[in-house]
């Protein structure tokens, strides 16, 4: 390769940003080029940098990463994202790919994991660290209605059309404290930790239209 690979990284911690640069300028062909943190700052360097990879974290102030992705992949299709992060949760997953990552890699992967993902990445080929591949396989083969029982469903579409608890028990005819203990289940059965996220992961799996209607 006689081309290096010009990289941005995006994280808000100092010393990781500190740890990547040093580890990345063992590479001949690696070039960093800038360092954003936060979100906003990875949108504006981005555009100004445009370099062939970026080093996405998930959780930064501001402006997360998933948003980020986002708006990077608008502004130019062509620029890869690679997502460096301690967060391995599906629906965080699932987010960033949605939003248009390139890669998926844990932060305490190994270094040549992380060579090769950034390789890979800059040739415009897709990267997932073997855990998060696993995961994802899992999580895409599911039958979408595995493990909500039929009065769950009906609660994540209330959800979804953005009723209270007080307006779900109304509508279902239960009490307050059955709607909660359905959300509880609810949240464990996704793996999230919110009403949001509950809804999100629904829609993806098939679960909830759009419109908030309980898929056929």
């Amino acid at each position: 390769m006689t081309d290096r690979i010009r990289l941005l990284i995006a994280d808000d911690h100092p010393v990781v940003r500190d740890g990547l640069r040093g580890m990345l300028s063992s590479q001949a062909d690696f070039e960093v080029v800038g360092e954003a943190v936060n979100g906003i700052e990875a949108v504006q360097q981005a555009a100004q940098a445009v370099p062939d990879v970026i080093l996405m974290d998930l959780r930064m102030p501001q402006m997360d990463g998933v948003t980020a992705i986002a708006k990077i992949k608008l502004a130019n299709p062509r620029t890869n994202v690679l997502v460096l992060t301690t967060y391995d949760s599906d629906t965080e997953i699932l987010r960033a790919i949605e939003a248009g990552a390139t890669g998926y890699l844990l932060k305490d992967s190994p270094r040549e994991d992380l060579y090769h993902a950034i390789r890979s990445a800059a040739a415009g080929r897709s990267y997932l660290s073997p855990s998060i591949a696993t995961r994802l396989m899992v999580q895409m083969q599911r039958p979408a209605e595995e493990h909500l029982s039929a009065r769950e469903i009906e609660v994540i579409r209330q959800v979804a059309l953005g009723a209270s608890n007080k307006e779900i028990a109304h509508h279902l005819h239960i009490s307050e404290a059955t709607v909660k203990s359905h959300l509880l289940h609810i949240f464990s059965k996704l793996g999230v930790n919110d009403r949001t996220q509950a809804v999100t992961v629904a829609i993806q799996r098939g679960i909830v239209r759009v419109d908030g209607q309980v898929s056929n």
